[in-house]
């Protein structure tokens, strides 16, 4: 039956295929008919040519885009048609759904032979249990009776197998995904997300959603999957408004086929630091946060204490300060005089900025003031110039007409003369204006009030901040739901950065609280944003793991201070290798890693990382190691990972994972968080060097 049913689906499907290929050639040869027909009948007319083009352009993306994307969906469909199916009953029906990457709908049919995952009526898929349940629409919950769940594999449109599960997702399945190689880029898990996993995914949008979940829980993958769901269903509200903030250009790349395979393109791409340089139109080079952590990893007690402060309330107090205090007393206001009078006094001035403008921020408010006292002005010149031209005329008009032969341009040129005086006053009171209600940049306010000439990643947020109080800065893009990769790093300056500069409501932040590479709070801001968001917070726990083996995991877990990771459990082959290497010896250190590479690769292990806890370890060994063997140094944030085999110092594999990882631990004084971060980038195998 499901062999019959797949065989169904293929033809439905190749026969969709046909009719979007005649839509598309449909379309090309409209446009080719109607570019010609246009053409030719306007050929000399620009303005009806400029229309005709903006016609096309309005064709090709809308109609091109929309069947080019089936046509891909489709393409992705030959291969796995579907991945599962429920059965339920609704309103005393029994039906019948089968669950797939994208949707499959016959064309003048209401019935899709394939739902898509991200459907509301696909979430009972998900559901960890049989029995009644609802699901929700657009229209409200609707109440049904699951009755039976089945998964499918189907690989190059085979079908390989099925299972029948009564709780979550066959383990079976999961267990094989989990035990299969890693890629160099991350994987969608449309296939295999498990009911807390999902209950994230389909969360309200309005909401400041924070995921807390350990090394392994999927966090950047729910995060991913939830952008291609509210893509989905809020098409039209969301479409080139999504932003994701990640934590270096490394993890990005790593990341950057999730969506394009949900079928999602229309989503930018940035780190903090990127998105603070064009928000701010930074035009100085910025020390990255690459170098703070270098320092901080060394035990520089300066570097550290500069991070907790500019991470801290006081830091925002001190801000907050600041800005009051050119809300005070910034601007030296004056009486503007134009010709011998008085026509703005300075109580006037003071009663805009003070009362009738107050609600603006300082420096809008400022711009604000200025044109109106530049109209007032230019409002008195006007009236300059018609008494000038006025008194001319009398003169004129005084004088008989053999005298006005006479006298006509001496009037005229005492006329020109006066308004050129005019013009004069006028440029040089409008320059006093610029002078006594002109700001300096922002920027440079910033340097001077932190007395540094020198500015840092650490000082971004801070620029912004003041941009917004003084400014009233908002975002130079359009941005309607915000994701925040790795958050624990961030601190609660740079939230409310990003949601006064975004207007956002609508979040998916996710982090590892065991996982931050400094300390700058007891407590991270990502668990505290309630105190932004209030009623928009809401916080979800994720404690399992599903990336490494148990043996890893249980390795991973004894490094933090509680026992916090609940291991998905699939025992590995092996179990966590620890070796000691005396720290004058290179040559042992060097053949000990590079038989471990040897053993890795054996197991045909494609993605290996050698990690170290810097940069300045990695470069002690990676000029030894590449003498050996073809492998990459990771010494820049913007390197591009491409499988194979890497080294890579802890906070650039931050959120990456490989097969296999060996660590090359050179100080026993090393943070447990950071050997913790380390560790958990393995899937299959973790080998520990030991240099003391």
């Amino acid at each position: 039956m499901e062999e019959e049913n797949l065989q169904k689906t293929l033809d439905i499907l190749n026969q969709e295929t046909l009719n979007y290929i005649e839509k598309r050639k449909a379309i090309a040869d409209y446009i080719l008919d109607y570019r010609k027909k246009y053409i030719e009948e306007y050929r000399d007319d620009e303005d009806k040519l400029i229309e005709y083009f903006d016609h096309e352009r309005y064709i090709k993306e809308e109609s091109y885009k929309t069947i080019d994307r089936k046509l891909g969906e489709f393409v992705k469909l030959k291969e796995s048609p579907y991945f599962g199916k429920v059965n339920f009953i609704d309103d005393d029906i029994a039906e019948g759904l089968y669950i797939g990457r994208y949707g499959l709908t016959p064309e003048g049919s209401y019935d899709p032979v394939v739902v898509d995952w991200r459907a509301p009526v696909a979430s009972l898929f998900y559901k960890g249990m049989l029995g009644k349940t609802s699901y929700k629409t657009p229209n409200g919950e609707i109440p049904v009776d699951i009755i039976g769940r089945r998964q499918l594999m189907v690989k190059k449109a085979k079908l390989e197998g099925f299972f029948d599960s009564d709780i979550n997702i066959q383990d079976e399945i999961l267990q094989m995904v989990l035990s299969s190689k890693s890629g160099e880029k991350l994987k969608d898990i449309v296939n295999t997300i498990q009911k807390e996993q999902d209950e994230i995914i389909r969360a309200d949008r309005s909401k400041a959603l924070v995921v807390n979940g350990v090394a392994g829980s999927g966090k950047t993958t729910i995060a991913l999957h939830r952008i291609a769901y509210l893509l989905y269903n809020y098409r039209n509200q969301l479409t080139d408004k999504v932003l994701i903030l990640g934590p270096n250009d490394i993890f990005m790349d790593y990341i950057s086929e999730v969506l394009p395979n949900l079928g999602e393109t229309a989503v930018k791409n940035e780190t903090f630091l990127s998105f603070a340089y064009k928000e701010i139109n930074l035009q100085e080079e910025v020390s990255d946060i690459t170098s703070y952590l270098e320092e901080v990893l060394k035990g520089n007690e300066k570097i550290i204490d500069e991070i907790k402060y500019k991470s801290s309330k006081e830091f925002i107090e001190f801000l907050d300060k600041k800005a009051n205090e050119i809300e005070e007393g910034y601007f030296n206001l004056r009486p503007v005089n134009f010709l011998n009078e008085e026509i703005v006094s300075k109580e006037e001035i003071e009663e805009l900025f003070n009362i009738h403008y107050k609600y603006m921020p300082i420096f809008r408010r400022s711009q604000k003031v200025k044109r109106i006292l530049v109209s007032k002005l230019k409002d008195k010149r006007d009236d300059a110039v018609r008494v000038i031209n006025l008194k001319a005329k009398e003169e004129k008009e005084a004088l008989s007409p053999e005298d006005l032969q006479i006298e006509e341009n001496n009037i005229e040129f005492r006329r020109k003369l006066a308004i050129r005086d005019v013009v004069r006053e006028v440029m040089k009171v409008k320059s006093q204006i610029e002078e006594w209600i002109e700001s300096e940049s922002i920027v440079d306010i910033y340097k001077k009030t932190l007395e540094i000439d020198k500015l840092s990643y650490l000082d971004l947020a801070g620029i912004l901040y003041l941009m917004i109080k003084l400014d009233g800065k908002k975002s130079n893009y359009e941005i309607k739901h915000v994701v925040i990769d790795e958050a624990q790093d961030y601190n609660m300056l740079q939230f409310i950065v990003i949601k006064e500069l975004t207007g956002c409501r609508s979040y998916t932040i996710v982090g590892d609280s065991n996982q931050r590479l400094v300390k700058a709070e007891e407590v991270p801001a990502m668990l505290r944003l309630k105190e932004i968001f209030g009623g928009f917070f809401e916080l979800f726990e994720l404690k399992k793991s599903y990336r490494s083996t148990y043996q890893i995991m249980d390795y991973a877990s004894k490094l933090l201070d509680e026992n916090a990771v609940v291991p998905f459990v699939r025992k590995g082959e092996f179990d966590v290798l620890e070796t000691t290497v005396p720290k004058d010896n290179m040559e042992e250190l060097v053949d000990v890693i590079l038989n471990l590479l040897e053993d890795y690769q054996e197991e045909k292990y494609e993605n290996i990382a050698v990690i170290t806890k810097d940069k300045e370890e990695l470069n002690k060994i990676a000029p030894e190691i590449k003498k050996y063997t073809k492998i990459l140094a990771f010494n820049n944030s913007d390197i591009v990972y491409r499988g194979g085999k890497v080294m890579v110092p802890s906070y650039y594999a931050k959120g990456l994972e490989f097969d296999g990882v060996i660590i090359v631990d050179f100080d026993e004084n090393t943070d447990n968080l950071i050997k913790y971060i380390m560790s958990t980038r393995a899937l299959h195998r973790l080998s520990v060097v030991k240099v003391r």
